[in-house]
């Protein structure tokens, strides 16, 4: 692979917001590669180790540090019907386990490529060296999880997210594969209707950076960080949606935010850090403030391994209609297990209570509540090559929509990563062979970029940005939540407007370099994107279904058994409705039985 590492030095003029600027002289690195992998967690890892395979060169950049990335804090395990523990599980299974608690919204071919391709996944991190826990007899141990008919995770503890990341990371690093950590990407630079680059801040020095690439594969992951209260890293700003839809990509489901049914409560500076859904895989109860196992009364059959959304509005009514804990939450306890089997199985889980909470979990209940997880919705993409409809551009992961529809099931997450981040990576790699060269990447978008971060640093009586964002989340999180209405949603989308209208003077004190609010200067533009478009998609579905819960239209409404698509159109959000691929017969009828 080479790497142009030579510095281009620019001087240009410019105006910010009515403020002349001086002329200044600036620098920024190019690097050459033939594909640019945007995130460095479990999908953009996969794809990176597959593009390298096919042939390509390859640049991974990150935000955070590498090893870093939100997949970590993945705990449960990945769904695969290697039928080690259920002998009866197979992917007609998973399929229509999928397809069900997705509501019908998913897209049904890539369903059936996850459930095909996830077993093959697993063996393949398995030969990477990943350590899965065994059964007696020497086969991957495999929990249940909610809404799954079978036993069908396969974990590590409750760590599996940190083995995924480690194993991959390592055969990453084994490869010629070029890693730019802490450097976050402002725009993907396109030609036509093709990708030719794109502009980033290395954070740590301050210093720019331009991509050029014939390919782009985006593996950012989700956006969780526009709540208040999550489950998700700090790094879950939505910023791959939002470079995507701004290079003209088109969004689906944005809608559909999947609430966790249970993450802490207390103390109040871990709120939201998730609680495992292998606590209730293992036999953990969910009790309310009067003892009562309430799931008996909201689903007497499946009880706490019920769907998500399903556990997550019952664990809401009860702390609505006054039977919560002093903190807010309810119980979950699996005390009964025995300290033992707590330690053997849920060792992370045991030692976050105590160290965080002071609660000894083998002997005390924990509280929770829900808590913002994952983004079901994201960047439509093609089922076999996860391509999007800018030329070059793929995206894999929890940043792409398609396999999850209204409603996620556990551990379908690190599957997705690992099965369509190979696909990414291969098709990627693919695509830059017929793409014989790179574009130039435009001098004028360069330049723009150039000042528009500068700006930040330099703009006089700056609007400070943690004021705004933290408007923007209390917004999204009184007025878009796990019940919502139109009331509500226009009110949001009110404040939206008046927080766009003030972060045109956002900035900050001191240089480009270790400035964290600088970085929140960049994030708040797509942040503010990506909560509009969750929004006007909400607004448009009139029905409840699946994650999208709403009190003015309590049903299920056949008519919207359809796919809502957002894009950007002369510079204005616009949405229209997609009708679900139908799947055919053979697939059919496993939803049927």
């Amino acid at each position: 692979m080479t790497i142009n590492n030579s510095l281009y030095y620019r001087t240009f003029q410019r105006d910010v917001y009515g403020m002349k600027m001086e002329t200044k002289s600036t620098e920024y690195k190019t690097v050459v590669s033939d594909v640019l992998i945007i995130g460095a967690g479990g999908a953009g890892l996969r794809a990176a180790i597959e593009a390298c395979d096919g042939g390509a060169s390859v640049v991974i950049v990150s935000k955070s540090l590498l090893g870093k990335a939100h997949t970590v804090m993945a705990e449960g395990g990945i769904a695969a019907s290697v039928a080690d523990v259920d002998p009866k599980d197979n992917w007609e299974v998973h399929f229509s386990d999928t397809i069900r608690e997705g509501v019908y919204m998913s897209d049904w071919r890539m369903v059936e490529i996850l459930v095909k391709e996830a077993p093959k996944a697993v063996y393949e991190l398995e030969s990477y060296g990943a350590l899965f826990d065994r059964t007696p007899d020497g086969k991957i141990m495999q929990r249940a999880f909610g809404a799954h008919t079978y036993k069908r995770l396969c974990h590590v503890g409750d760590k599996t997210g940190m083995e995924l990341i480690r194993t991959l990371e390592d055969q990453v690093l084994h490869r010629d594969i070029k890693v730019m950590d802490e450097l976050f990407i402002t725009k993907i630079i396109t030609k036509g209707n093709a990708v030719s680059g794109a502009f980033g801040l290395e954070l740590r020095t301050g210093k720019f950076v331009v991509f050029q690439t014939k390919a782009i594969i985006m593996c950012s992951g989700g956006c969780g960080r526009l709540y208040k209260v999550t489950s998700n890293s700090w790094e879950s700003t939505g910023d791959g949606v939002a470079l995507a839809y701004n290079a003209g990509a088109v969004l689906r489901d944005m809608e559909m935010i999947q609430f966790h049914p249970t993450g802490m409560v207390y103390p109040p500076g871990v709120r939201g850090l998730l609680v495992t859904e292998g606590v209730r895989g293992e036999g953990g109860i969910l009790l309310n403030s009067n003892g009562e196992r309430f799931m008996l009364k909201y689903s007497p059959i499946k009880k706490e391994l019920d769907a998500r959304d399903v556990v997550a509005r019952a664990i809401y009514a009860e702390i609505e209609r006054g039977r919560g804990t002093k903190h807010g939450g309810v119980y979950l306890d699996i005390s009964h297990m025995g300290a033992a089997f707590i330690h053997k199985k849920l060792p992370a889980m045991y030692t976050q209570f105590k160290e965080f909470a002071g609660v000894d979990i083998t002997k005390e209940e924990m509280e929770v509540a829900p808590t913002v997880h994952y983004q079901m919705g994201g960047i439509r993409v093609d089922p076999e090559s996860c391509k999007t409809n800018v030329k070059g551009l793929f995206a894999a992961g929890e940043v792409a929509s398609g396999v999850h529809g209204a409603n996620r099931l556990g551990g379908n997450s690190l599957a997705d990563i690992l099965v369509f981040g190979r696909r990414a990576g291969f098709s990627a790699a693919k695509y830059t062979k017929s793409a014989k060269h790179i574009y130039a990447v435009d001098e004028k978008a360069i330049n723009e970029q150039i000042a528009r971060v500068n700006s930040y640093a330099s703009i006089k009586n700056p609007v400070n940005p943690y004021g705004l964002m933290e408007r923007l989340r209390n917004a999204m999180s009184e007025h878009v939540g796990i019940i919502r209405d139109a009331n509500g949603m226009q009110k949001a989308l009110s404040t939206i407007k008046r927080i766009r209208e003030k972060a045109g003077r956002v900035g900050v004190s001191g240089g480009l370099r270790f400035n964290p609010g600088l970085l929140v200067c960049l994030e708040l533009d797509g942040m503010l994107i990506v909560a509009e478009a969750i929004i006007r998609s909400a607004l448009e579905r009139k029905e409840s279904r699946g994650a999208h819960a709403r009190s003015d239209f309590p049903k299920n409404n056949p008519n919207y058994a359809k796919n809502i698509l957002c894009y950007k159109k002369n510079e204005e959000m616009e949405l229209s409705m997609s009708p679900v691929p139908e799947m055919p017969d053979r697939l059919k009828k496993l939803v049927m039985t």
